[in-house]
């Protein structure tokens, strides 16, 4: 087991999302198990395994939130999601990202989303795109744990913005396949305490005061939700619909981008 941790970033000057009145819209979860879609005025339109087909079997072309094969993910969106768009206008996306790696999966995302023939392609950490799903106060410092299928992320979250994350390559499906419950609740456990040991600022002192947000299908887990609190000796708040949780908040970014002035993007 893996735990890597991103070092606290620099300040960046933020770049203006485009103002797309017109366009239709799509947000997407590109997830290692699961790819969401969701399109302006339709909804939610996919939640179907991430796989390709080559014609040599189902190949799974992102893997433990990293995408393996750009190609095989760009002929799955096309098959997923190019005779749903119409043929006139071209699509702002919005791309939920992973905290961690996330320059390297976000030019992967962009070169594989080319094949919807967007007008713009628009990325946003996974952890921001449950808080906003959630409905979450961004002022001040926010923890948001993420337990997905393949991958689990701890972000540290200071009015909106990253400033801490973990992750460790541990996920429900390990769990189908033996790894203890426990496991997944002792590794957030130990993200989350190499963040206080390491935080100068008592700011993850701060959001666990707050409580933290559980989003991803390790939400749905009775046995993590149970023991997780005690684990970290705070209130854990269980995002609603926490599997979709990261899509939505992305289609509500999409929904501000089309029917708002512009609104800063994340890096």
């Amino acid at each position: 087991m893996t735990v890597v941790r991103r070092p606290r970033p620099t300040p960046v000057r933020h770049r203006h999302w485009p103002l797309c009145r017109r366009c239709s819209g799509i947000a997407l979860d590109l997830g290692s198990a699961r790819t969401r879609a969701w399109i302006a005025g339709r909804g939610m339109v996919l939640d179907v395994p991430t796989v390709t087909f080559p014609g040599t079997g189902a190949v799974h072309p992102i893997q433990r939130g990293t995408i393996v094969d750009t190609p095989g993910t760009a002929r799955m969106l096309e098959r997923l999601l190019g005779h749903r768009l119409p043929r006139l206008g071209r699509p702002l996306v919005v791309v939920t990202a992973p905290v961690l790696d996330g320059p390297a999966f976000r030019t992967a995302a962009r070169a594989a989303v080319e094949v919807l023939r967007p007008r713009a392609v628009l990325t946003v950490p996974g952890a921001r795109a449950v808080a906003l799903a959630a409905g979450a106060d961004h002022i001040g410092p926010l923890l948001v744990v993420d337990i997905g299928a393949h991958l689990t992320e701890v972000v540290l979250l200071v009015d909106g913005a990253v400033t801490d994350a973990r992750r460790v390559a541990l996920g429900t499906t390990d769990l189908a396949d033996g790894t203890p419950p426990g496991d997944v609740t002792a590794a957030v456990v130990d993200m989350v305490t190499a963040m206080l040991r390491q935080d100068r600022t008592a700011l993850t002192r701060t959001a666990l005061r707050r409580g933290v947000l559980l989003a991803g299908g390790g939400a749905l887990r009775p046995d993590i939700t149970r023991d997780l609190p005690a684990g970290l000796g705070c209130a854990v708040q269980q995002v609603p619909s926490p599997h979709t949780a990261a899509v939505r908040g992305a289609a509500g970014l999409l929904a501000a981008a089309h029917h708002h002035p512009p609104v800063t993007q994340t890096p």
